[in-house]
């Protein structure tokens, strides 16, 4: 395994992300297995099972927002334009920046 105290932020936000996708991933593929195991056993008693996907939905309490806008001084920190500005946009306004100079495209 990596030595995650040798990685810098970005490799480390890098790591978080693959580790998030492989995550769900692989409940994705838990849970079609499990929805495949009710069915044939459904079927061998004799019923129909009909299971509508949750996946469907949306659940906007934990969708994220792309960010739209980058610190210059911190890559990392971003924000979506949603919101109250945080405290660096906010200082990079009052200074008399705009805020399209720091849009991610």
């Amino acid at each position: 395994m990596t030595d995650l105290t040798q990685l810098s932020e970005m490799e480390l936000q890098e790591v978080i992300d693959k580790a998030e996708k492989a995550l769900k991933d692989r409940l994705v593929s838990k849970r079609k297995e499990v929805i495949a195991q009710i069915k044939e056993l459904a079927a061998s008693a004799g019923l129909v099972v009909e299971i509508h996907d949750a996946d469907k939905f949306i659940d906007r309490k934990n969708s994220k927002v792309a960010p739209r806008f980058r610190n210059p001084a911190d890559p990392l920190q971003t924000w979506s334009g949603r919101g109250l500005a945080p405290k660096w946009m906010q200082a990079l306004i009052s200074s008399g920046r705009s805020k399209s100079e720091f849009e991610i495209k």
